[in-house]
């Protein structure tokens, strides 16, 4: 009964038009002031004009609400009749769900955003029902925008009748003498009668109007948590995408990321066997130039130079061994969470040892050269003591 209740509002109107009507001497046709019955009738006609747009904003929104409610119904019993099982398969294709214009346009955009959900290869969970079905539609439709100023508006009227009245008593209102005081009170009364009429009736219609408005959106909430809850447990549509495409989609991923390692290590291992070949010239050219000069010394040097460069022939066979252990790591683990993060973690080891390599072989180069520096600043003293002698 609550959305029925602008019917109070009618009621409580044409009472106050009669009441008006009757104590200006209308029904009895002793009319006292017709200035008094013109600025009431002009008043009652704002308000009436105002109560036309509300009522009529109420009645459609009591159509909407009574739709979702029928809906709701017919929701929990196709719910029944299927075991208890989701009706969102025989609901997604039945347009004539809905009747009302706004609701068909919304549930024509919640069915859209569903399907578009599902499109392609990237799968989302299905949105929810009340994005596009919810408060928001209940207040536009019910013109919340407008009925919410009603109230205040009625208070308004009242006072700004209040003012007219006195104002009109107050103008006519003249005198020096007690005679002539006594002759002007008739018009002073009549003026604050007005006053008097237009505060009582805007503040009775501010009341019933606020009482109204408020018990009509309450029920109108109510009916829409009714039938969100109700769609929700009958016919919420199944999260998209199911879980064999799913681990489809990421061993995919899982075959690109081990594509994109492999091509890191085998970047890492041609850069391992070009520092490997660097490092054979410049020790084979160490040993011819001083081989002569001091032979025992540096074939000592030339045998660690060469550890060095097995040691560098080891890590490149370590970084190759690497690379399938990956491959087996994919093909033998195919659970996205675990693998991903071994992965990473293998990546990232893999980027602190190869910076650790280089840093090491920048640091060798640079003991070699100083080392080699001083055994040529050595060699040429020991030549000079000896063509000195000589």
């Amino acid at each position: 009964m609550k959305s029925r209740l602008y019917y109070g509002l009618l009621a409580a109107y044409f009472v106050m038009v009669a009441f008006i009507m009757y104590i200006n001497g209308v029904f009895t046709g002793n009319v006292t002031s017709v200035s008094n019955l013109i600025i009431n009738g002009v008043f009652l006609g704002i308000i009436g004009v105002l109560f036309i747009i509300s009522i009529g904003s109420f009645i459609r929104l009591n159509r909407l609400t009574d739709e979702l409610e029928d809906a709701a119904g017919d929701l929990q019993a196709g719910y029944k009749e299927a075991g208890n099982k989701n009706v969102w398969a025989s609901l997604q294709e039945h347009r004539g769900f809905f009747e009302e214009e706004n609701l068909k346009q919304a549930f024509a955009k919640y069915r859209a955003q569903v399907k578009a959900g599902r499109g392609g290869r990237q799968y989302t969970s299905s949105c929810d029902i009340e994005e596009f079905i919810n408060e928001e539609l209940l207040e536009k439709v019910g013109k919340n925008y407008f009925n919410s100023g009603i109230s205040g508006t009625m208070t308004g009227l009242g006072i700004l009748g209040t003012f007219i009245g006195l104002s009109l008593g107050l103008g006519s209102f003249s005198g020096d003498d007690i005679y002539t005081i006594s002759d002007n009170v008739g018009p002073l009364l009549s003026g604050m009668k007005v006053a008097f009429h237009t505060s009582v009736y805007g503040i009775i219609f501010s009341l019933i109007f606020n009482f109204v408005y408020r018990s009509i959106m309450a029920d109108a909430y109510e009916k829409l948590d009714f039938f969100l809850t109700t769609f929700r447990q009958c016919a919420m549509p199944p999260a998209s995408g199911s879980s064999d495409e799913n681990t489809a989609a990421m061993l995919v991923y899982q075959a690109n990321l081990t594509n994109y390692m492999k091509q890191l290590l085998e970047l890492a291992r041609g850069e391992s066997a070009v520092q490997v070949k660097s490092l054979e010239n410049i020790a084979q050219a160490f040993l011819e130039k001083l081989g002569s000069a001091m032979d025992a010394e540096f074939k000592e040097f030339g045998a660690g130079m060469k550890l060095a460069a097995q040691s560098q022939s080891a890590n490149a066979e370590g970084n190759k061994a690497l690379l399938e252990a990956a491959r087996a790591l994919v093909e033998s683990n195919r659970n996205m969470q675990e693998t991903m993060a071994h992965m990473m973690e293998r990546q990232d080891m893999f980027a602190e040892e190869l910076n650790a390599q280089k840093q090491a072989l920048a640091d060798t180069c640079g003991e070699i050269s100083g080392e080699i520096s001083s055994q040529l600043h050595a060699f040429e003293q020991m030549r000079g003591l000896y063509e000195d002698k000589n």
